[in-house]
Order: structure tokens, then C-alpha cells, then sequence
């Protein structure tokens, strides 16, 4: 009975406790003036608070279908996380993607080229004129990621999936870190507005600190990035919250503090700026030096490229990366992400008439980045004139980014893009390493039969007339036959 009694007054104590929270909650909601929900429906007006942030959880787990949810829908993510567990790279009973307009279909041939033939890889070799010309080992390779915006594990393991499969770890703007380099990968050194690890004080490119960093032997090419797609005309963003004492000894900036690239680099107001600093950083280098930028407005582009003419095709630099307007990054001003840049469904094509206008296509390589995540979209990108392509959020879901959209709080569930330790535990670089090294396996096992389907012998042999875009009607069209360069001019 004294246990009947005990009960009793601990729910009679906890009755008490919800109405006196209730009442604190009341008074607190009706005399508060920031809310006017809360004003007006005092405690009960929170639930549309807690509702709209269970309303994603809701939506991304019971909710959406497989291929609406954004800006990764579920087919998408269920395919790379397949692959990346070596998976079977069948499916059965048919297709579930609808053919709305605008969707690329591949032309297969007649006479597909054997999938067992066995094929010499032709030469590609970027900056033959530098001092450490650079022969690339993959065709997909790893995007801009740094250290900051990217946990220590995850770039681990990024650097060691990356060796695995013989393809390069860009560093992103955050400068070179150890462990970028832990693996023995590849790497390209991104130097963003800021120019992180290689950076005066007002932000203007110290030539001794980038020949010191680039004494590394796995260094392989020099980026400059002018804009990036999720963002351009704006610099790179990573939350003081972010920024420990590592972070803050690599980028050369205050522990602690935003560090907020400037929106563009003070050295490059022009075209003949631009040509000067590719120069110094070339020569500074060794190294192949190229530039990364969303297309927005194409005649600031086509000055670069008279100035190139004029100054000598030696002048250009080694490689151009095209970003999509819709690309990815953990923190960005809503506008830049939804409203400004090209796709890279635009700006890809754009840019290979540009440099063929020109005449230096041969001189100019192209790599593709911005949202190209499965086969079909890489095989798209080099039907469409890329001579490479990178990638960045395929990768995070290669380490088991959930798409929990937490990229800027530091507290990402799985590790990736938090520097809290307890929360870094949970990502294994040596497992993760493993899944990257199948994502790059299967894109590029992918990608082959595409184009063996087409009739070609590899992927860069793709070409815009393997393409066709479904229009209105339903019915598609060859891409020649859609595109048209001119109307952007």
C-alpha cells in the first residue's frame, strides 16, 4: 500500500511540476513581443516552432518520394550509398525516373565498343610547359573540400580513398592541411580569395609561402579560385566556432573568428591582374596553375580570353574548372545559392565554345564540377566538352553525410563537418576510405559503359552528338540541335 502511495505523490508532484512550467511558459509567451503566435496562443503556439523543425526530419525519412526530396533526393542518395558499399550495379523490373523536359538521354550505337576489349588510355597531361607537368590518374576526382569546413576524419579519409584509386584530393580554400596530404594522394592546392596558407596580410599571394608549400612532391596543381557556384561573388565562409588552433595556424588567421574571404582577389581587379597573378603562381609553384569560376555574365569572360590572345596562348592558364550555380557548401547567403551563376548544365557547354572560339582548347583543359553525383551525370559532363570531372557532396555521402543540412552549427550527426570530438568518433577513416575508393570505382566502371554503349572507346571520346534532350513535347533532340551558344553573347 506505501508503494500505491509513493506513486500517487510522484504524479501528483509531476502534475504539479507540467502546470507550474505550463504557467512560467504562459506568463513568459503573453508578455514576450517578439512572437506574435506565442503573444497570442501562450504555450501551445511553441508547437509550430517544434513541428517546423520535426517537419524535415518527417518529410526527408515518411514523406517525400524517392526522387523529389532536395537538393539530394533518395534515389540518388540510395545509388551512391550502394556503390559505395561495392554493391550490385544491376536493378531490377524497370526504370523509375521520369523523362521531364530538359533530361539528357544517352544515343547508344549500333555497334557498342566490346566492354572487354582492352584499350590503350590515351596521354592527358595538364601544363606541359610547367616545370611539373601533371598527368592525372583518374578521370573523377575529389572537389574542393578544406579542413575547417571539413572534420580532421573526414579529410583522413578522403585522402586515403583518393590514393586508393589514383585520383586527386582538392584542398579547398583552407589551405594545405597534414591531412591532406596524410594519405599519400594527389592534391591540388586551392588558393581562394583568401589565400590561405599562402597569404600576405592584406590578403595579396606571398610567392615565398607558395613555393615553400608546394616543395611537397604531392602537390600536383595550383587553383585559383576566383568564384564558387553555391556562392559566386562571394568569399568563403567558415564560422568561428569552426576555427581552433590548428585551423587558425594553417589559415594564418585569429583563433576563434569568422573567417570570411574577401568576395573577390584584391589582386585581380581585370583581366591583365588575373593574367599576372596565374604568372606569379605558376612561377612561384612549378606547378600547373588554373582557375575555378561560376559563369554568370560572359563578357568579363571573353575579355580574358582576347587578353590571353594578345599576351600569348603560353599566358592562359593550365586548366579552367566551370562550377554550377547550384552547387554546394556549408554556408552561404540564400539569395547566392538559389538565385545567381549558371548551372553547370550551361556554363559547361558555354565555356568549351568560348575556348574553341578562341582557339585554345587544346591550350585550356576543362574539369566540370557542381552537383554531378552519379555516372549518368558525369557521362553527361564529358559529352558536353569536359576533359575531367570533380565532385564534393557524392563524396560526403560517401563518408555518410545523412543530409541532415547541419553543415554550418557544428553538431553534423555523422561527423563530417563538426569539430566536436564526440561526434568525430563516429566516422571511421579507414572505413570511409574504403567507400570512397568503391565511389570512384563504380562512377568510372559506370561512365565506361555508357560510353562503350555509345560506340566510343572511353569517356573522352564522348562527344555533344551522343546526347539528347527530351523537350516539351516528350520527344527528344540532339544537343547540337538544342544548344546555342550565341544567345548568351
Amino acid at each position: 500500500m506505501s508503494g500505491l502511495n509513493l506513486l500517487g505523490s510522484l504524479f501528483l508532484f509531476l502534475v504539479g511540476l507540467a502546470v507550474a512550467a505550463a504557467v512560467v511558459l504562459f506568463v513568459l509567451d503573453i508578455t514576450q513581443t517578439r512572437s506574435a503566435v506565442r503573444r497570442n496562443y501562450p504555450v501551445i503556439g511553441r508547437f509550430r516552432t517544434l513541428f517546423s523543425h520535426l517537419g524535415e526530419f518527417f518529410r526527408q525519412y515518411f514523406f517525400a518520394l524517392d526522387r523529389e526530396e532536395m537538393p539530394f533526393n533518395r534515389a540518388e542518395r540510395e545509388w551512391i550509398d550502394h556503390v559505395c558499399e561495392d554493391g550490385s550495379d544491376v536493378v531490377p523490373f524497370g526504370s523509375t525516373k521520369n523523362l521531364d523536359p530538359g533530361t539528357p538521354i544517352f544515343a547508344n550505337g549500333l555497334f557498342p565498343a566490346l566492354d572487354d576489349d582492352e584499350r590503350p588510355v590515351p596521354d592527358f597531361i595538364i601544363g606541359p610547359n610547367t616545370r611539373n607537368p601533371y598527368q592525372p590518374g583518374s578521370l573523377f576526382n575529389i572537389s574542393a573540400m578544406s579542413y575547417g569546413s571539413l572534420s580532421k576524419p573526414a579529410i583522413q579519409a578522403l585522402s586515403r580513398g583518393a590514393a586508393l584509386s589514383r585520383c586527386y584530393l582538392n584542398t579547398g580554400e583552407g589551405g594545405v592541411s597534414p591531412y591532406h596530404l596524410e594519405g599519400g594522394c594527389d592534391v591540388v592546392y586551392q588558393l581562394g580569395t583568401a589565400k590561405f596558407g599562402a597569404r600576405n596580410d592584406d590578403a595579396t599571394l606571398n610567392e615565398d609561402k607558395l613555393r615553400k608549400v608546394c616543395e611537397n612532391p604531392h602537390i600536383k596543381m595550383v587553383e585559383i579560385k576566383l568564384s564558387q557556384g553555391a556562392k559566386p561573388g562571394k568569399g568563403g565562409i567558415l564560422p568561428g566556432g569552426k576555427v581552433n588552433a590548428e585551423i587558425a595556424e594553417i589559415r594564418g588567421i585569429p583563433e576563434g573568428e569568422d573567417a570570411i574571404s574577401p568576395n573577390r582577389h584584391i589582386d585581380a581587379s581585370n583581366s591583365e591582374e588575373l593574367l599576372d597573378l596565374i604568372h606569379k603562381v605558376r612561377e612561384a609553384s612549378g606547378r600547373p596553375t588554373g582557375i575555378k569560376l561560376c559563369i554568370g555574365q560572359v563578357g568579363p569572360i571573353v575579355d580574358l580570353l582576347k587578353a590571353i590572345k594578345v599576351r600569348g596562348d603560353a599566358s592562359a592558364p593550365d586548366y579552367i574548372v566551370i562550377d554550377g550555380g547550384d552547387g554546394g557548401t556549408g554556408a552561404a547567403p540564400l539569395p547566392l545559392i538559389d538565385n545567381t551563376g549558371l548551372s553547370v548544365r550551361e556554363g559547361l557547354p558555354l565555356m568549351d565554345d568560348l575556348l574553341r572560339e578562341y582557339n585554345l582548347r587544346d591550350r585550356v583543359k576543362i574539369i566540370a564540377s557542381g552537383k554531378l553525383v552519379t555516372s549518368a551525370d558525369v557521362a553527361w559532363a564529358f559529352c558536353a566538352g569536359a576533359d575531367m570531372v570533380n565532385n564534393a557532396r557524392g563524396f560526403m555521402f560517401a563518408l555518410g553525410c545523412i543530409q541532415a543540412l547541419k553543415c554550418d552549427k557544428n553538431t553534423c550527426p555523422t561527423g563530417i563537418t563538426t569539430h566536436n570530438p564526440r561526434l568525430q568518433k563516429g566516422l571511421d577513416p579507414a572505413n570511409k576510405a574504403v567507400r570512397v575508393h568503391n565511389y570512384i570505382k563504380n562512377i568510372i566502371k559506370e561512365v565506361e559503359i555508357i560510353a562503350h554503349a555509345c560506340g566510343v572507346d572511353e569517356p573522352r571520346q564522348l562527344q555533344r552528338e551522343h546526347l539528347l534532350i527530351v523537350q516539351a513535347s516528350g520527344r527528344s533532340k540532339p544537343f547540337d540541335k538544342v544548344w546555342d551558344s550565341s544567345r548568351y553573347m
